[in-house]
């Protein structure tokens, strides 16, 4: 009875010293926490738009962290991880008993250390607590902590900061950044030699170091493989085979992808640990190699800047801020995306798509390209020679400057830059100067960035959008007016496609325009197909004269090369819209036949007479005339002014008859968006945009 009494009291007793202690502990636990913030600190990661790594960025100390989780490695290393390290990792909570009384044993017996009992979780607590020396205390702390992670964390979450903090030697800390630096690959799939040297090397990083101490690296790797549990894991004719796979001897760069896009983005929000981008790996790597290069070919301080946006999305898929962005021969840290430049011919496009526009000319209108004064202003061509009558089309494709510059005159250079302000692009005018004649022909400041804007209008029917900046702005469609009618974009198109490529390059079935500043100090070249846009800037960042660098010669082989080598299939370009047609010159209505203009700059009109004018439809008019049902009833057309007789225009293609009558009847071909053009006797024109329904 006596007994039994004595066994009850001291089984209370016992209780409540296990009480106590469980009490103790947890104030203890609660009042020292395990430094788990101190995990946090991990390096900046720009990303690729399906979240691949293009630059990282060190953290203080200049250590490479590059934040890592189970799901970021190959399963296969985690069994051989967790066979050699902590086989019963799974199921301790934090401290292996088990494994501490085989280490003591084989201390008693061999009067040394002949294996160590540290748990990962162990580790991780070492990791993330750094401590001097190995002392009796420092492992008591290291396993009181391990406890302490093991009670906040779940296993997964502990493997996660195993990953991300291991030493491998040098400043790289982590499963990932030790698998780019010496495979120059992401760890999701590793080799069973790959994985048996990652599991090596954080026991002794810096003697186990491969680019250092190979033979040592070897050594280790080999001793992990022949540990039977890792074995069993990967099984053992794999362990085996290896085995006699060779160590890399050497230490790779970390990714240091799209250089100025990642430095906007820590300018934009220094504490993100993540940028995520709209820029696509495979492009952005293929345009830096073509940037390398072609900055090599074409000599030294010279550098290159490439834009390539989807004209859909606005997305920039790939920029190149420099032709090398550690190279400060050639001020590789200026981006010269950014940087306004004068844009030599580039702009000719949109001026001659305000021509189509208004009816003044079409592609076989002859224009004369011949000496001319446009008050005291005379511009030349480029080669100062002149081609006297050529059509519209072969002026544009030899890129001649007297007629851009008549044309610009016609459509006004104002108007010009209302347009441009259609897609949000601003040119940056000389100071205290208005729009004049000169800004065809390059007289002002532009951005690469800017004129690949401009230019999704012409790949996107006339609709530009947004491009944003790759990180930060949202790129998307531009609400409001189109910067050009369908019609005379496809015209625009159907001309570029036609000239001819570079000598070496293959037709690609783009259309493109290439540009040369004055003094060669800038050469451009913008291309596109039916979806992408791929500008190209080369020249000296310090705007010093390059003597034989032109757009033609230098830049437009870049943007073949910059396609070809982007990893991205041609799309076709788009179809002509409803009406659009190349139209022989004798079919043209006469006024269309030759464009002129008088002594004065101005196109040859009467003065007395007021220019046509059209009052019905009106424009923006929403017209129901069932074409959508097949009825196909005829639109009446009316105009007041002018001078007959008049020629019609649908779409660009002129209606069968001319007529002094101030009124005639359309039969649409479909329903949608249609440009009517109404041209008098003496080639003033009138036009106005109607949706058929």
């Amino acid at each position: 009875m006596r007994s039994g009494r004595k066994l009850a009291i001291g089984s209370a007793a016992g209780i409540l010293l296990a009480g106590a202690g469980m009490v103790v502990l947890d104030v203890a636990d609660g009042a020292y926490p395990p430094p788990l913030a101190m995990a946090d600190i991990v390096s900046a990661e720009v990303l690729d738009k399906d979240g691949q790594l293009l630059r990282a960025f060190a953290i203080p100390g200049g250590l490479w962290r590059l934040k890592t989780t189970v799901a970021d490695v190959d399963p296969q290393f985690l069994k051989m991880l967790v066979a050699y390290e902590d086989r019963r990792f799974y199921t301790h909570a934090g401290v292996d008993l088990q494994a501490i009384g085989r280490a003591v044993l084989q201390l008693v017996i061999h009067g040394r250390i002949v294996s160590g009992a540290s748990t990962l979780s162990m580790q991780v607590a070492r990791l993330i607590e750094p401590r001097q020396g190995r002392s009796l205390s420092a492992k008591l702390l290291q396993m009181a902590r391990a406890i302490q992670i093991e009670r906040r964390l779940s296993k997964e979450q502990i493997l996660d900061l195993y990953l991300t903090h291991a030493p491998y030697g040098g400043n790289l800390e982590g499963v990932r950044a030790a698998s780019l630096a010496y495979f120059g690959k992401e760890p999701r799939r590793l080799t069973v030699a790959e994985a048996a040297l990652l599991v090596a090397l954080p026991q002794l990083p810096e003697r186990r170091r491969p680019d250092r101490n190979l033979a040592t690296a070897e050594a280790a790797r080999k001793r992990v493989l022949e540990r039977v549990a890792v074995a069993e894991a990967v099984g053992e004719g794999e362990a085996a085979r290896a085995e006699v796979v060779p160590v890399p001897s050497r230490r790779m760069q970390l990714p240091a992808i799209a250089a100025h896009v990642g430095e906007t983005a820590r300018r934009t929000d220094p504490k993100a640990l993540r940028y995520q981008t709209t820029l696509k790996k495979q492009v952005q790597t293929g345009l830096e190699a073509v940037a390398r290069a072609s900055a090599l070919r074409l000599g030294p301080k010279l550098s290159i800047a490439m834009v390539m946006a989807d004209a859909q999305t606005g997305d920039i898929i790939g920029e190149v801020g420099s032709a090398d962005y550690f190279d400060a021969s050639r001020s590789g840290w200026v981006d010269m995306t950014r940087a306004s430049r004068s844009p030599g011919s580039t702009l000719k496009p949109f001026i001659y798509g305000l021509a189509f526009e208004e009816g003044l000319v079409s592609q076989e209108t002859i224009i004369e390209d011949r000496p001319a004064d446009f008050f005291g202003y005379r511009p030349r061509n480029f080669d100062m020679s002149y081609q006297g009558d050529v059509t519209v089309r072969e002026a544009l494709q030899l890129s001649l400057n007297v007629p851009a510059v008549k044309l610009l005159d016609a459509v006004n250079p104002a108007k010009l830059l209302i347009r441009f302000r259609r897609a949000e692009v601003r040119p940056l005018l000389p100071p205290n100067e208005t729009p004049g004649l000169a800004i065809g022909l390059g007289g002002l400041g532009i951005t690469l960035k800017d004129l690949v804007q401009l230019y999704t209008a012409l790949a996107n029917r006339g609709q530009p959008v947004r491009i944003g900046d790759g990180v930060n702005d949202r790129p998307g469609k531009i609400d409001g007016e189109g910067m050009l009618d369908p019609v005379a974009s496809w015209n625009v198109a159907d001309i570029l496609s036609g000239v001819i490529p570079p000598a070496g390059a293959p037709r690609r079935g783009i259309a493109y325009k290439t540009g040369t500043s004055y003094g060669y100090r800038d050469a451009w070249s913008v291309g596109y197909d039916g979806r992408y846009v791929l500008g190209v800037w080369v020249g000296r960042p310090d705007n010093g004269s390059v003597p034989g660098l032109t757009g033609y010669g230098t830049a437009a082989p870049i943007l073949f090369e910059g396609f070809a080598k982007s990893g991205i299939a041609t799309t076709p370009l788009p179809r002509p819209p409803s009406g659009a047609a190349r139209i022989a010159q004798a079919d043209l209505p006469i006024s269309q036949r030759r464009f002129a203009i008088n002594a004065g700059g101005l196109l040859a009109m009467s003065s007395r007479e007021q220019a046509p004018q059209i009052v019905y439809p009106p424009e923006g008019a929403h017209v129901d005339l069932g074409a959508r049902t097949g009825d196909g009833l005829p639109l009446m057309l009316k105009l007041q002014g002018g001078r007959g007789p008049f020629r019609w225009l649908a779409n660009g293609k002129p209606l069968p008859d001319m007529s002094r009558r101030r009124t005639n009847q359309w039969i649409p071909d479909g329903a949608g968006y249609s440009k009517l053009t109404v041209i008098d006797a003496i080639g003033r024109a009138a036009s106005v945009g109607v949706y058929i329904e």
